[in-house]
Protein backbone atom coordinates (compact mmCIF):
# COMPACT_ATOMS: atom_id res chain seq x y z
CA UNK A 1 0.00 0.00 0.00
CA UNK A 2 2.75 2.41 0.45
CA UNK A 3 4.30 2.12 -2.80
CA UNK A 4 0.74 2.78 -4.43
CA UNK A 5 0.37 5.80 -2.60
CA UNK A 6 3.41 7.36 -3.15
CA UNK A 7 1.99 7.23 -6.77
CA UNK A 8 -1.52 8.61 -6.51
CA UNK A 9 -2.00 12.15 -7.50
CA UNK A 10 -3.50 14.72 -4.41
CA UNK A 11 -5.78 16.40 -6.76
CA UNK A 12 -4.38 19.83 -7.05
CA UNK A 13 -3.80 21.01 -10.45
CA UNK A 14 0.14 22.17 -9.69
CA UNK A 15 2.95 20.01 -8.95
CA UNK A 16 2.62 17.79 -6.38
CA UNK A 17 5.52 18.71 -3.43
CA UNK A 18 7.65 15.86 -2.66
CA UNK A 19 8.62 15.86 1.02
CA UNK A 20 11.83 15.33 1.73
CA UNK A 21 13.00 11.96 2.73
CA UNK A 22 14.64 11.93 6.23
CA UNK A 23 17.03 9.43 7.55
CA UNK A 24 14.58 8.25 9.85
CA UNK A 25 11.53 7.59 7.08
CA UNK A 26 14.82 6.11 4.91
CA UNK A 27 15.72 3.30 7.65
CA UNK A 28 13.02 1.84 8.45
CA UNK A 29 12.20 1.03 4.80
CA UNK A 30 15.50 -1.03 4.63
CA UNK A 31 15.09 -2.38 7.53
CA UNK A 32 11.87 -3.73 6.33
CA UNK A 33 13.46 -4.76 3.43
CA UNK A 34 16.35 -6.89 5.26
CA UNK A 35 13.96 -8.47 7.67
CA UNK A 36 11.63 -9.75 4.84
CA UNK A 37 14.91 -11.08 2.87
CA UNK A 38 15.81 -12.87 6.25
CA UNK A 39 12.27 -14.51 6.98
CA UNK A 40 12.13 -15.87 3.64
CA UNK A 41 15.69 -16.82 3.12
CA UNK A 42 18.25 -16.01 0.42
CA UNK A 43 16.25 -16.53 -3.07
CA UNK A 44 13.24 -17.52 -1.22
CA UNK A 45 11.69 -14.60 -2.55
CA UNK A 46 12.78 -15.00 -6.68
CA UNK A 47 11.94 -18.80 -6.41
CA UNK A 48 8.10 -18.11 -4.88
CA UNK A 49 7.88 -15.54 -7.99
CA UNK A 50 9.28 -17.88 -10.31
CA UNK A 51 6.70 -20.26 -9.56
CA UNK A 52 3.88 -17.92 -9.72
CA UNK A 53 5.56 -16.57 -13.09
CA UNK A 54 5.52 -20.11 -14.53
CA UNK A 55 2.41 -21.07 -16.34
CA UNK A 56 0.74 -24.35 -15.23
CA UNK A 57 0.88 -27.76 -17.47
CA UNK A 58 -2.52 -28.45 -18.67
CA UNK A 59 -3.52 -32.24 -18.87
CA UNK A 60 -3.38 -33.32 -22.17
CA UNK A 61 -7.08 -34.25 -23.90
CA UNK A 62 -8.32 -37.36 -23.16
CA UNK A 63 -8.28 -37.66 -27.11
CA UNK A 64 -4.80 -36.90 -27.46
CA UNK A 65 -3.95 -39.77 -24.88
CA UNK A 66 -6.77 -42.43 -25.83
CA UNK A 67 -4.08 -43.71 -29.25
CA UNK A 68 -1.56 -44.23 -26.69
CA UNK A 69 -3.88 -46.10 -24.56
CA UNK A 70 -5.51 -48.36 -27.01
CA UNK A 71 -1.59 -49.03 -28.68
CA UNK A 72 -1.04 -49.96 -24.97
CA UNK A 73 -3.93 -52.68 -24.94
CA UNK A 74 -3.35 -53.96 -27.93
CA UNK A 75 0.12 -55.12 -26.90
CA UNK A 76 -1.07 -56.43 -23.89
CA UNK A 77 -3.93 -58.40 -25.81
CA UNK A 78 -1.42 -59.81 -28.12
CA UNK A 79 1.14 -60.60 -25.56
CA UNK A 80 -1.01 -62.63 -23.27
CA UNK A 81 -2.78 -64.79 -26.49
CA UNK A 82 0.83 -65.44 -27.39
CA UNK A 83 1.74 -66.31 -24.20
CA UNK A 84 -0.73 -66.76 -21.29
CA UNK A 85 -4.37 -67.82 -22.57
CA UNK A 86 -6.40 -67.71 -25.80
CA UNK A 87 -10.02 -68.19 -26.53
CA UNK A 88 -11.51 -70.51 -28.77
CA UNK A 89 -14.66 -70.87 -30.08
CA UNK A 90 -16.46 -74.63 -30.16
CA UNK A 91 -17.80 -75.34 -33.91
CA UNK A 92 -19.01 -78.86 -33.96
CA UNK A 93 -20.85 -81.47 -31.23
CA UNK A 94 -18.02 -83.70 -30.79
CA UNK A 95 -17.52 -82.55 -27.36
CA UNK A 96 -20.87 -82.60 -26.07
CA UNK A 97 -22.51 -82.15 -23.36
CA UNK A 98 -18.94 -81.05 -21.99
CA UNK A 99 -18.89 -78.67 -24.40
CA UNK A 100 -21.59 -76.93 -26.50
CA UNK A 101 -21.49 -75.71 -30.12
CA UNK A 102 -20.92 -72.59 -29.68
CA UNK A 103 -19.11 -71.97 -26.39
CA UNK A 104 -16.39 -70.20 -26.25
CA UNK A 105 -13.24 -71.86 -23.52
CA UNK A 106 -10.14 -70.14 -22.40
CA UNK A 107 -6.90 -72.36 -23.09
CA UNK A 108 -4.00 -71.96 -20.82
CA UNK A 109 -0.87 -71.50 -23.11
CA UNK A 110 1.02 -70.84 -20.31
CA UNK A 111 2.11 -74.18 -18.46
CA UNK A 112 3.59 -75.58 -21.96
CA UNK A 113 5.63 -73.02 -22.07
CA UNK A 114 7.42 -74.75 -18.83
CA UNK A 115 7.76 -78.10 -20.28
CA UNK A 116 4.45 -79.00 -19.10
CA UNK A 117 2.68 -81.67 -21.10
CA UNK A 118 -0.63 -83.05 -21.59
CA UNK A 119 -2.19 -85.58 -19.30
CA UNK A 120 -5.02 -88.01 -19.28
CA UNK A 121 -8.20 -86.61 -19.17
CA UNK A 122 -7.45 -83.03 -19.95
CA UNK A 123 -9.07 -81.28 -22.85
CA UNK A 124 -6.41 -79.95 -25.50
CA UNK A 125 -6.67 -77.57 -28.15
CA UNK A 126 -4.06 -78.68 -31.02
CA UNK A 127 -3.54 -78.18 -34.18
CA UNK A 128 -4.81 -80.32 -37.06
CA UNK A 129 -2.27 -83.21 -36.99
CA UNK A 130 -2.61 -84.35 -41.18
CA UNK A 131 -5.76 -83.00 -42.87
CA UNK A 132 -8.28 -83.82 -39.83
CA UNK A 133 -10.50 -81.11 -40.55
CA UNK A 134 -10.46 -81.81 -44.73
CA UNK A 135 -14.06 -80.73 -45.90
CA UNK A 136 -14.77 -78.66 -43.18
CA UNK A 137 -16.65 -75.49 -43.44
CA UNK A 138 -14.32 -72.41 -43.22
CA UNK A 139 -15.48 -69.53 -41.72
CA UNK A 140 -15.58 -66.30 -43.17
CA UNK A 141 -15.12 -63.31 -40.33
CA UNK A 142 -15.36 -59.56 -41.27
CA UNK A 143 -12.46 -57.49 -40.75
CA UNK A 144 -13.21 -56.46 -37.70
CA UNK A 145 -13.24 -60.42 -36.47
CA UNK A 146 -10.10 -61.00 -38.16
CA UNK A 147 -8.38 -58.13 -35.41
CA UNK A 148 -9.71 -59.13 -32.64
CA UNK A 149 -8.98 -62.92 -33.35
CA UNK A 150 -5.54 -61.86 -34.20
CA UNK A 151 -4.73 -60.17 -31.33
CA UNK A 152 -6.78 -62.89 -29.22
CA UNK A 153 -10.13 -60.92 -27.82
CA UNK A 154 -11.94 -63.18 -30.37
CA UNK A 155 -11.46 -66.83 -31.47
CA UNK A 156 -9.25 -66.97 -34.62
CA UNK A 157 -11.13 -68.29 -37.71
CA UNK A 158 -7.34 -68.57 -39.65
CA UNK A 159 -6.05 -71.27 -37.18
CA UNK A 160 -6.59 -74.94 -37.90
CA UNK A 161 -7.39 -76.34 -34.29
CA UNK A 162 -9.30 -79.29 -32.84
CA UNK A 163 -10.61 -79.88 -28.93
CA UNK A 164 -10.96 -83.30 -27.44
CA UNK A 165 -10.34 -84.77 -24.51
CA UNK A 166 -6.74 -86.79 -23.84
CA UNK A 167 -7.26 -90.45 -23.41
CA UNK A 168 -3.71 -91.86 -23.28
CA UNK A 169 0.07 -90.24 -23.15
CA UNK A 170 3.31 -91.94 -24.12
CA UNK A 171 3.35 -95.25 -23.42
CA UNK A 172 -0.19 -96.16 -22.94
CA UNK A 173 -1.80 -98.65 -24.00
CA UNK A 174 -5.36 -97.94 -25.37
CA UNK A 175 -7.84 -100.83 -26.08
CA UNK A 176 -11.77 -101.02 -27.18
CA UNK A 177 -13.81 -104.02 -27.43
CA UNK A 178 -17.39 -104.07 -28.49
CA UNK A 179 -18.75 -101.21 -26.58
CA UNK A 180 -16.59 -101.25 -23.73
CA UNK A 181 -15.68 -100.32 -21.50
CA UNK A 182 -12.49 -98.10 -22.73
CA UNK A 183 -9.27 -99.46 -21.08
CA UNK A 184 -6.28 -97.77 -20.36
CA UNK A 185 -3.27 -100.32 -19.69
CA UNK A 186 -5.66 -102.73 -19.20
CA UNK A 187 -7.67 -100.88 -16.15
CA UNK A 188 -11.42 -99.91 -17.15
CA UNK A 189 -12.38 -96.05 -17.81
CA UNK A 190 -15.63 -95.34 -15.61
CA UNK A 191 -16.56 -92.38 -18.25
CA UNK A 192 -20.06 -92.37 -17.63
CA UNK A 193 -19.31 -88.50 -16.01
CA UNK A 194 -18.70 -87.31 -19.12
CA UNK A 195 -19.12 -89.07 -22.41
CA UNK A 196 -22.25 -88.00 -23.96
CA UNK A 197 -25.68 -89.58 -22.61
CA UNK A 198 -26.62 -92.42 -24.14
CA UNK A 199 -23.23 -93.27 -25.76
CA UNK A 200 -21.38 -96.33 -25.37
CA UNK A 201 -17.72 -95.81 -24.42
CA UNK A 202 -16.64 -97.38 -27.28
CA UNK A 203 -18.35 -97.76 -30.97
CA UNK A 204 -19.05 -101.22 -32.90
CA UNK A 205 -17.70 -99.23 -36.73
CA UNK A 206 -15.11 -99.29 -38.60
CA UNK A 207 -11.80 -97.57 -36.28
CA UNK A 208 -14.24 -97.97 -32.93
CA UNK A 209 -12.43 -101.34 -32.19
CA UNK A 210 -8.75 -101.13 -31.92
CA UNK A 211 -5.79 -101.40 -29.27
CA UNK A 212 -2.78 -99.16 -29.54
CA UNK A 213 0.04 -98.22 -27.86
CA UNK A 214 0.81 -94.53 -28.08
CA UNK A 215 4.48 -93.75 -28.71
CA UNK A 216 6.65 -91.30 -27.36
CA UNK A 217 5.96 -87.51 -27.44
CA UNK A 218 2.57 -88.26 -29.03
CA UNK A 219 -0.89 -88.37 -27.50
CA UNK A 220 -3.92 -90.38 -28.06
CA UNK A 221 -7.47 -88.56 -28.10
CA UNK A 222 -11.16 -89.15 -28.15
CA UNK A 223 -14.41 -86.83 -27.80
CA UNK A 224 -16.80 -86.91 -25.53
CA UNK A 225 -19.50 -87.72 -27.87
CA UNK A 226 -17.98 -90.94 -28.53
CA UNK A 227 -20.50 -91.46 -31.78
CA UNK A 228 -20.15 -88.42 -33.63
CA UNK A 229 -16.37 -87.54 -33.06
CA UNK A 230 -13.65 -87.82 -35.40
CA UNK A 231 -10.79 -88.23 -33.19
CA UNK A 232 -7.47 -90.70 -33.16
CA UNK A 233 -9.73 -93.73 -34.03
CA UNK A 234 -10.81 -92.89 -37.64
CA UNK A 235 -6.99 -91.04 -38.53
CA UNK A 236 -5.04 -94.41 -37.79
CA UNK A 237 -4.35 -94.49 -41.63
CA UNK A 238 -2.53 -90.78 -41.81
CA UNK A 239 0.96 -90.05 -41.01
CA UNK A 240 0.77 -90.30 -36.99
CA UNK A 241 -1.65 -93.02 -37.27
CA UNK A 242 -3.79 -90.98 -35.76
CA UNK A 243 -1.81 -89.76 -32.38
CA UNK A 244 -1.30 -86.38 -32.27
CA UNK A 245 2.42 -84.96 -31.35
CA UNK A 246 2.81 -82.99 -28.22
CA UNK A 247 4.40 -80.42 -30.38
CA UNK A 248 0.60 -79.34 -32.26
CA UNK A 249 -0.92 -79.07 -28.65
CA UNK A 250 -2.07 -75.46 -27.96
CA UNK A 251 -2.61 -75.77 -24.41
CA UNK A 252 -5.24 -77.36 -22.39
CA UNK A 253 -8.73 -75.57 -22.31
CA UNK A 254 -9.59 -74.74 -18.45
CA UNK A 255 -12.67 -72.53 -18.18
CA UNK A 256 -15.96 -72.01 -20.42
CA UNK A 257 -16.03 -68.60 -20.41
CA UNK A 258 -19.33 -67.87 -23.21
CA UNK A 259 -21.80 -67.97 -22.89
CA UNK A 260 -22.30 -66.91 -18.94
CA UNK A 261 -24.77 -69.22 -18.26
CA UNK A 262 -22.56 -71.80 -19.45
CA UNK A 263 -19.73 -70.46 -17.25
CA UNK A 264 -17.79 -73.89 -15.79
CA UNK A 265 -14.15 -74.66 -15.19
CA UNK A 266 -13.05 -78.02 -16.80
CA UNK A 267 -11.27 -80.51 -14.24
CA UNK A 268 -9.77 -83.76 -15.04
CA UNK A 269 -12.82 -86.59 -14.45
CA UNK A 270 -12.07 -88.89 -11.27
CA UNK A 271 -11.73 -91.68 -12.95
CA UNK A 272 -8.40 -90.39 -14.84
CA UNK A 273 -7.00 -90.30 -10.38
CA UNK A 274 -6.81 -94.38 -10.33
CA UNK A 275 -3.66 -95.05 -10.87
CA UNK A 276 -2.79 -95.51 -15.06
CA UNK A 277 0.22 -95.78 -15.38
CA UNK A 278 2.30 -98.35 -17.62
CA UNK A 279 4.24 -100.89 -15.94
CA UNK A 280 8.00 -100.45 -17.47
CA UNK A 281 9.57 -103.65 -19.20
CA UNK A 282 12.26 -103.49 -16.70
CA UNK A 283 9.87 -103.72 -13.62
CA UNK A 284 8.04 -106.01 -14.89
CA UNK A 285 11.52 -107.91 -15.07
CA UNK A 286 12.44 -107.47 -12.01
CA UNK A 287 9.16 -108.28 -10.88
CA UNK A 288 9.13 -111.86 -12.17
CA UNK A 289 12.99 -112.54 -11.09
CA UNK A 290 12.49 -111.92 -7.66
CA UNK A 291 10.54 -115.27 -7.17
CA UNK A 292 13.07 -117.22 -9.45
CA UNK A 293 15.94 -115.82 -7.28
CA UNK A 294 14.27 -116.34 -3.99
CA UNK A 295 13.24 -120.06 -4.87
CA UNK A 296 16.98 -120.89 -6.34
CA UNK A 297 18.34 -119.49 -2.75
CA UNK A 298 15.80 -121.79 -0.89
CA UNK A 299 16.78 -124.80 -3.17
CA UNK A 300 20.24 -124.34 -2.61
CA UNK A 301 19.79 -123.79 1.58
CA UNK A 302 17.83 -127.07 1.61
CA UNK A 303 20.32 -129.17 -0.55
CA UNK A 304 23.50 -128.04 2.20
Amino acid sequence: MGDLAVGARSGHDGPEEQPERTDETATPATEDVATSGSDSGDDGGTKEQGEQQQPSKKPRSFWKELPLLIGIALVLALLIKTFLVQAFSIPSDSMQHTLEQGDRVLVDKLTPWFGSEPERGEVVVFHDPDHWLDGEPTPQPNPVQRVLGWIGLMPSANEKDLIKRVIGVGGDTIECKGTGPLKVNGKALNDADFVYAGNTPCSVDDGGQFKVKVPKGKIWVMGDHRQNSQDSRYHQQDKNKGFVPVGNVVGRAIVIAWPPTRWDTLPVPDTFDQDLSAAAPGALGLAGAVPLVLWRRRRLTVGN
